[in-house]
């Protein structure tokens, strides 16, 4: 497998070629409405037109940038901006004005970001690496519990993963996600209020109000979620303790300057945001970096190479985590591949010429991922294969930085990707150091669409590894764990 190499293309010499546009493409637009899997739908269109194009939809023109060219243009933050569209106007409806839905111009937004963003930087990621442990501990036993040549749910089990990892590591909680008992009824309302949200999203907006038993049960859950990150949120003030956690900086935090607190609305608001967003991209980040594996096995011969030499048989530690360079690019060329966040909107903040036509300001450029990382001016001739090699040092060197955008982009860019990163990297670093893995072969890659991606009806095979005799990873390796607040409504008995 080799490095791929190639001119860097320069943005300013590199203007938008005449955009495609499509008169009203009348099929294509009603098969998009209605799709359950309208990003595949996107794709198949940009494949169709072989670049950039446009759609008229029930919400005005939208541009679908899809090349480097393009896409580099409205990612200048000089003139373009994030746009809250459609899509995050739904997600707004239960996560309020969270750093994922919020309007640029909002003071919540500028006073949240603020507070939040000192816990994310790499240096702060260290107080949350226990944490990760002990979850990556209960999803080793829970396989191990399973039984030899067993199988397992990739994306299930690595959502339970994720959305452990958030809820201990940012507010003190436990779901028992891999406890065996009943799910919560936290995680039930948040499923259900995500599933209703992408189909209203897809949904013709006239017909929304019409769907009156749907909308009576998402009110239902957004207040059973509401409620219970609120008594979360009541029962830590009352402790007295704070905490050093997400948290704890939420309810300590204030401006610098004007001393100002995030409100206790706000803070639900950021805890559903980072609870559901923590979650649901990491999982399928992990999911299909293993499906990716497991289809290459020559590249997990190298990453099992790379966790052995780093890891051998003993329990990870922070440190661990920066010499495990190809797991991180495994990870990086599954985003590349499979962005688990694979669209987000853009808009100039002023009328702008783009791709040969004005775009008003307001109106929406969707970024099309999975296109924008497949794009041959950039990626080379092979951008469909799976080459981990890409994200060498050398490699990213050569790069424009615009080309691969998984966590969106400028100061609106997700704040959690380096806490992403960390729980990824140790995640799959403990599934290859303690198993054997196998699939299917005939199984072929079905990506089900939700707010996210992620590889659907993916079971892998799961055999302890033989040769591995130490104390590995699991709930003893890491001490006592972390322990849940007292009277915690997530809270389940592991």
């Amino acid at each position: 497998m080799t490095t791929l190499t190639y001119d860097a293309p320069s943005v300013a010499s590199a203007p938008s070629a005449a955009l495609p546009h499509p008169p009203r493409v009348g099929l294509d637009l009603l098969r998009f409405l209605v799709s359950d899997r309208p990003v595949e739908h996107l794709v198949g269109l940009w494949r169709r037109y072989r670049g950039d194009y446009a759609l008229e939809t029930p919400h005005g023109r939208v541009t679908v940038a899809c090349s480097h060219a393009l896409v580099a243009e409205v990612l200048d933050e000089r003139g373009w901006e994030k746009k809250v569209g459609p899509p995050l106007l739904e997600v707004r409806r239960f996560g309020g004005d969270g750093l994922f839905t919020a309007f640029t111009d909002e003071p919540s937004w500028h006073l949240a970001h603020g507070i939040l963003t000192p816990a994310f930087r790499r240096a702060a990621l260290r107080v949350y690496f226990d944490g990760m442990l002990d979850v990556s501990g209960q999803l080793v036993e829970a396989w191990e519990r399973v039984g030899e040549g067993a199988e397992v749910d990739v994306a299930a089990d690595m959502t339970r993963l994720t959305l452990e990892t958030i809820g201990l590591c940012g507010f003190g909680v436990r779901f028992g996600s891999f406890s065996g008992s009943a799910t919560h009824p936290f995680l039930v309302a948040l499923a259900r209020t995500l599933t209703t949200a992408r189909r209203r999203i897809n949904r013709l907006p006239v017909l929304t109000p019409l769907m009156v038993r749907e909308n009576r049960q998402f009110d239902r859950d957004v207040a059973t979620m509401n409620a219970t990150v609120d008594d979360v949120v009541r029962d830590r003030r009352r402790s007295g303790e704070l905490g050093d956690d997400l948290l704890g900086l939420m309810l300590a935090g204030q401006d610098k300057v004007s001393g100002e607190r995030l409100s206790d609305v706000n803070i639900r608001y950021q805890a559903l945001t980072f609870l559901i967003a923590g979650h649901e991209t990491t999982s399928g980040l992990l999911s299909f970096a293993l499906y990716f594996l497991l289809k290459h096995p020559e590249v997990m011969a190298r990453v099992r190479a790379e966790v052995d030499a780093v890891l051998g048989d003993r329990t990870p530690r922070y440190e661990d985590m920066e010499a495990l360079a190809l797991v991180k690019q495994v990870l990086q060329e599954s985003l590349r591949l499979w962005p688990t966040a694979s669209v987000f909107e853009r808009t100039p903040k002023q009328d702008a010429m783009l791709g040969g036509r004005l775009v008003r300001r307001g109106e929406a450029v969707l970024v099309l991922l999975p296109a924008l990382h497949r794009d041959p001016v950039v990626w080379g001739p092979n951008a469909e294969a799976f080459d981990p090699d890409r994200f060498s040092a050398e490699a990213e060197r050569a790069r424009p930085a615009t080309a691969f955008k998984p966590f969106g982009h400028g100061k609106r860019a997700c704040i959690g990707r380096h806490f992403a990163m960390l729980e990824a990297t140790l995640a799959l670093a403990v599934v290859i150091q303690r198993f054997d893995l196998s699939m299917d072969a005939g199984y072929a890659l079905d990506v089900a669409e939700t707010l996210t991606l992620k590889p659907e009806g993916l079971k892998v095979r799961v055999r302890r590894r033989r040769e591995v005799h130490g104390e590995g990873v699991g709930a003893s390796a890491v001490g006592e764990p972390v322990k849940a607040e007292a009277g915690c409504p997530f809270h389940r008995a592991d």
